[in-house]
C-alpha cells in the first residue's frame, strides 16, 4: 500500500509521545505541545491508509544544531519500511547541522551505520532523594530572569532553544533556579512523568548546588524521581 510522509498535526504527536510511553520511555504529561513549540514542523510521521505507521522528532535548534527522538515505528508494522522512510525524511530535514540522539541500546550499531558515533553514556538514577544538602539560595524563576535562563542555558547545550525553554519552564512543571552574588549559578526542571517525575535539566557550576537543587526540587515534587546523568558526572 502507498505510504504518505507528512508533518505532523497536534493530537498525531501526543499519539507518538503516548508511543513512546508504551516502549517505556515514560514521557512527561504535557510534553508534547512544548516539544511541537520548540519547532512546529519538526515531527514527522509515515501514514499507510491514512493511520500513523511510524513516526520521528528532528528538532532543529537554530541552523546548525539538531536532535532526532521520538524514533519510533508502530510495533505491528515493523519490517515493512516505514521506519527508515521516517528517518530519512528527519536527517533531510536537519540537513547539515550537527545532529545528536539518544540512542537506545538495541539500535546502536545500526546508528553506527548511518555515521553516528558514541559521545557519552548515560545512566538512569531512580528512587527517593535522602540526604542531599539543602540551603542556599534557591527560588523559582521570574519573567524578568528569563533572559539569563538562556543565556545560562546556552552554556550548557550546544545552540540556542528560547521556545523550548519559554514553555518547559512553566507550570505544570516545576522550575528553580539557584542563585549567588546575584546571579544564576544552576537552575533545574521536573516533571510529571507517567511514572514519578523526572528531574531535567539540571546544570549547575559544581556539584554540591546540583545537589541543592535536586534536593528542592525532591522536596516540591514528593515522589520517585528519575534523573539521567552522563557516567562522566556519575559521581553526582
Amino acid at each position: 500500500m502507498p505510504r504518505t510522509i507528512r508533518l505532523l498535526a497536534s493530537q498525531e504527536v501526543e499519539m507518538l509521545v503516548d508511543w513512546a510511553a508504551g516502549e517505556g520511555w515514560n514521557p512527561g504529561f504535557g510534553d508534547a505541545a512544548v516539544f511541537q513549540a520548540a519547532d512546529p514542523e519538526g515531527f514527522i510521521g509515515a501514514f499507510v491508509d491514512g493511520g500513523m505507521v511510524a513516526g520521528i522528532s528532528a528538532v532543529a535548534y537554530g541552523d546548525r544544531f539538531g536532535f532526532i527522538g521520538l524514533y519510533i515505528c508502530r510495533p505491528d508494522r515493523r519490517g515493512e519500511g516505514h521506519g527508515r522512510a521516517v528517518w530519512d525524511a528527519g536527517m533531510a530535514r536537519l540537513g547539515n547541522r550537527t545532529i545528536g540522539l539518544d540512542g537506545v541500546v538495541e539500535q546502536q550499531p545500526n546508528y553506527r551505520r548511518m555515521g553516528f558515533q558514541p559521545v557519552y553514556e548515560t545512566l538512569r538514577y531512580s528512587g527517593h532523594a535522602v540526604g542531599l544538602p539543602g540551603g542556599g539560595d534557591i527560588r523559582p524563576p521570574t519573567p524578568d530572569r528569563l533572559a539569563d535562563v538562556l543565556a545560562y542555558d546556552r552554556g550548557c547545550f550546544p545552540a540556542p532553544r528560547p521556545a523550548f525553554l519559554e514553555g518547559w519552564l512553566q507550570p505544570p512543571r516545576v522550575a528553580l533556579l539557584a542563585m549567588k552574588a546575584g546571579r544564576i549559578c544552576g537552575y533545574g526542571v521536573a516533571r510529571q512523568c507517567r511514572e514519578g517525575f523526572k528531574v531535567g535539566p539540571l546544570f549547575a557550576d559544581d556539584t554540591e548546588t546540583a545537589l541543592r537543587l535536586l534536593a528542592a526540587l525532591a522536596d516540591m515534587m514528593r515522589g520517585t524521581l528519575h534523573i539521567d546523568v552522563p557516567v562522566a558526572n556519575a559521581d553526582f
